[in-house]
């Protein structure tokens, strides 16, 4: 009986991590899926918001508090995207090393390229208009690569006995993220240029990538519901420029898409931005598979130019 015990305790601890492993808290799926490209089985990766949700609005449930209380490193998408939501959090969590700042806060759009950054005077009248630039930076494979390379520096910064691990994890997503570029360019090659319209602006980095003109908004403003006449402005506009696709985000309200489809012949197209926002989406790579193979064969479909 004793011996059975011994095995099971060993079986149990062959499976559970590393006592050295690296705790880390991700504000997005996108940024955790990042993380375990890099981490491997170095780290325990917990994402907060899910691929399916709104990033700007997720509820801070307490669960999230204890997380973050036990986190080595906390990866933030940052540029305010998680400003409603995020702050109260890490400081409830009472630990020193992910407050903003400290060592183990990582912010992942210093390290990418960042678009839409407003210039002049910033009202509220503008909408949720984020005044250090565009958040969905992830949206573009090249920042992907960049925010992984920062993951790597600060992993092998906090855990240098597995320094060469996380070099060697990172290289080997360098190379398949560079094998998936070559494959979404030649997919999208045909389509530079073409027109299309947006709910909200989370895909600027994405057309800036590939070579589309986001040429409207279903929102007037960044967070501001759809209002009948810039509907009617929007419908005018998607006309007289033959677009033939509209993008949604999974968490919006289909209606007034759906309106706007019915009125100018355009395919409502509802396009995941995360890792997550559907179960076939569960890496890094494969959202920009998913994403693209949806969005060509809507080209197609619609006859879009």
């Amino acid at each position: 009986m004793k011996r059975h015990a011994a095995a099971l305790a060993l079986a149990l601890l062959g499976t559970s991590l590393p006592a050295h492993a690296v705790n880390v808290v991700a504000t997005t799926e996108d940024l955790a899926a990042l993380a375990r490209e890099v981490g491997g089985d170095k780290v325990k990766v917990d994402a907060i918001g899910k691929g399916y949700q709104d990033p700007h609005f997720v509820e801070a449930k307490p669960s999230f508090i204890f997380l973050m209380n036990k986190a080595d490193l906390l990866i933030v998408v940052g540029r305010e995207l998680e400003i409603g939501w995020l702050p109260p959090l890490v400081l409830q969590s009472r630990n020193a090393k992910i407050q903003p700042g400290a060592n183990g806060y990582l912010d992942a759009s210093l390290s990418a390229k960042i678009l839409d950054i407003p210039t002049g005077q910033i009202t509220r009248a503008m909408g949720d208009v984020h005044p250090q630039g565009n958040p969905h930076f992830w949206l573009d494979p090249g920042n992907g690569r960049r925010v992984a390379q920062a993951i790597q520096t600060k992993l092998s910064a906090m855990d240098a006995a597995n320094a060469a691990y996380f070099a060697q994890r990172y290289a080997d997503f360098d190379k398949r993220l560079a094998e998936g570029e070559k494959r979404w360019d030649a997919a999208m090659a045909p389509y530079k240029g073409l027109k299309i319209v947006t709910y909200h602006r989370s895909w600027p980095n994405f057309a800036d990538r590939f070579g589309l003109d986001v040429m409207g908004y279903v929102e007037p403003k960044p967070g501001i519901p759809p209002s009948p006449a810039h509907t009617l402005d929007l419908i005018g506009a998607m006309k007289q420029g033959g677009v033939k696709i509209l993008l949604v985000e999974p968490y919006f309200d289909l209606k007034t898409p759906n309106s706007i489809a019915r009125e100018t012949g355009a395919k409502v197209l509802v396009m995941p931005p995360s890792v997550g926002g559907d179960k076939a989406i569960t890496d890094y790579v494969k959202l920009f598979d998913y994403d693209v193979n949806l969005l060509v064969a809507a080209i197609k479909e619609t006859g879009a130019k």
